[in-house]
C-alpha cells in the first residue's frame, strides 16, 4: 500500500472523509522553534492533504499529515479550513518547480514538494475544489503555470482518454456487430437459397423421371 493510500485509510476514511490529493513536502526555510519546545520525535515525512467530508454539506480541508522515522502509521498535525486559505503562490509561472507557498488566515508556510509534477497535480486538483465547494471567497493562485489554472486539465485529460477510449471500442463493437450481421444475412440468403435450389431440384426431378 502507497504511503497515500494508508493516510487515506488511517487518517481520513475513520472520519468519514475522502482524501481527494496529498503532496509529500519539506520546508524550503527551517521553522523557528521556540526555546522550550525540545525532545523532538526525530525525522519525519511530511504530507500536504486535501479532503472534503462525505457527509453533506460537503466541506473541505488541508491537513498536515506526519509519518515519523520508524513508525508505519500517520499522524494529523495541522488542520485547516479550504476557506482559510488566502493565496497559493506556485513561485514560477514560466518553468516547472517544486516549491510554493501557501497562506491561511492565520499560517503561513513555504514548502518544496518532492517533485514538480507532484506539485502540479496537488495544485490542479487543489484549484479545481477550490471553484467546485467555494462559492463566495476563493483563494488567490499566483505565479502559477497555466496548465494549473486551466482547472483540472489532468483530470479532463484522464476522463477525455476514457471517454474516447469506450467510444472507440463502442465503435469498434457496432462495426463488428454490423460485420457480423451482415455476415449472418448473407449465411442465412445462402442457406434460404440452397434450400430452395434442393426443393426445386427435388420437384423437378421426378417430373423429369416420370416423363422418361
Amino acid at each position: 500500500m502507497s504511503a497515500k493510500s494508508a493516510i487515506s485509510k488511517e487518517i481520513f476514511a475513520p472520519l468519514d472523509e475522502r482524501m481527494l490529493g496529498a503532496v509529500q513536502v519539506k520546508r524550503r526555510t527551517k521553522k523557528k522553534i521556540p526555546f522550550l519546545a525540545t525532545g523532538g520525535q526525530g525525522e519525519y515525512l511530511t504530507y500536504i492533504c486535501l479532503s472534503v467530508t462525505n457527509k453533506k454539506p460537503t466541506q473541505a480541508s488541508i491537513t498536515k499529515v506526519k509519518q515519523f522515522e520508524g513508525s508505519t502509521s500517520f499522524v494529523r498535525r495541522s488542520q485547516w479550513m479550504l476557506e482559510q486559505l488566502r493565496q497559493v503562490n506556485g513561485i514560477d509561472p514560466n518553468r516547472d518547480s517544486a516549491e510554493f507557498d501557501l497562506l491561511f488566515e492565520n499560517a503561513f508556510d513555504q514548502w518544496v514538494a518532492s517533485t514538480a509534477s507532484e506539485k502540479c497535480t496537488f495544485f490542479q486538483i487543489l484549484h479545481h475544489t477550490c471553484q467546485r465547494y467555494l462559492t463566495d471567497r476563493k483563494p488567490e493562485f499566483i505565479n502559477c503555470q497555466s496548465k494549473i489554472m486551466g482547472g483540472n486539465s489532468i483530470l479532463h485529460s484522464a476522463a477525455d482518454s476514457v471517454t474516447s477510449a469506450v467510444q472507440k471500442a463502442s465503435q469498434a463493437l457496432n462495426e463488428r456487430g454490423e460485420r457480423l450481421g451482415r455476415a449472418e444475412e448473407k449465411t442465412e440468403d445462402m442457406k434460404n437459397s440452397a434450400q430452395q435450389f434442393a426443393e426445386t431440384a427435388h420437384k423437378v426431378g421426378p417430373a423429369e423421371g416420370q416423363s422418361s
